[in-house]
């Protein structure tokens, strides 16, 4: 069972745990981002890391990529 959890895995879905953690912030804190920065800027993260080739950055990739600016 533990080969399931192998890189190849692993790189099919990037920035899951992160985009995942933001749902739970955004839950916990009543949907305000503002509470929320510190998981919303490890999805950055994650998705400039993966070039926004992840299909949980597909949907931010604009917004994330303006909030740098």
């Amino acid at each position: 069972m533990g080969w399931w959890w192998g890189g190849q895995k692993k790189n099919k879905e990037p920035c899951k745990k992160e985009a995942c953690d933001i749902q739970a912030c955004l839950s916990k804190n009543n949907f305000n981002p503002e509470r929320c920065m510190k998981v919303i800027g490890l999805l950055q993260l994650c998705c400039e890391k993966c070039n926004y080739d992840s299909t949980h950055c597909a949907p931010l990739a604009g917004l994330l990529k303006t909030n740098t600016k």
